[in-house]
């Protein structure tokens, strides 16, 4: 059994812990009525994980650019192959589009993104009062896709694991 590289299961895991964490605290922040400072800081620390993650999938994207992924099991019929292509490809574009939404969002809303509160990043377009609230539902719409994607992922990977007894998870396990 091929299995990925010691760096990609190390990309995976560390990007799965930290979107999931993200989305966790997305879901509390927005929970918190008025302006507090304990909401204050989860929008702090969400944007810092989402600059987190955009900087990982950067790097995982090069990764996987440069380095080959193991062989699917021979048993495993090509329509299913091409669907983790498929959702593979669509988990990517979602790991760049949801941190980018949000960052633009958060231009939009005239607050710059301050990384880990001492690295400002770029400005990149003026507050926008009518480009904010659609750039908050494309944030918020391309989460829940996100996490529905996952799911998908992580119910596919039990599916090959404990229904099809093949060795698709084990490929990804340190």
């Amino acid at each position: 059994m091929q299995k990925y590289t010691k760096t990609a299961i190390l990309l995976h895991w560390l990007m799965a812990l930290l979107i999931g964490a993200t989305f966790a605290l997305g879901l509390t922040m927005v929970e918190i009525h008025g302006v507090t400072p304990t909401k204050l800081q989860y929008f702090s620390w969400h944007k810092w994980l989402g600059v987190t993650i955009l900087g990982l999938a950067c790097v995982r994207l090069l990764w996987r650019l440069t380095h080959a992924t193991p062989a699917y099991p021979n048993i495993m019929p090509e329509w299913q192959k091409k669907i983790a292509g498929l959702l593979h490809g669509f988990l990517y574009a979602m790991f760049f589009s949801v941190p980018l939404a949000g960052y633009f969002y958060s231009l939009a809303a005239g607050v710059p993104v301050v990384y880990l509160g001492i690295f400002p990043l770029p400005v990149m377009m003026a507050p926008n009062p009518e480009l904010k609230p659609i750039l908050k539902e494309l944030h918020e719409a391309l989460s829940w896709l996100l996490m529905s994607g996952t799911s998908l992922h992580v119910l596919a990977a039990l599916k090959h694991h404990f229904i099809d007894h093949d060795d698709v998870i084990k490929r990804i396990i340190p």
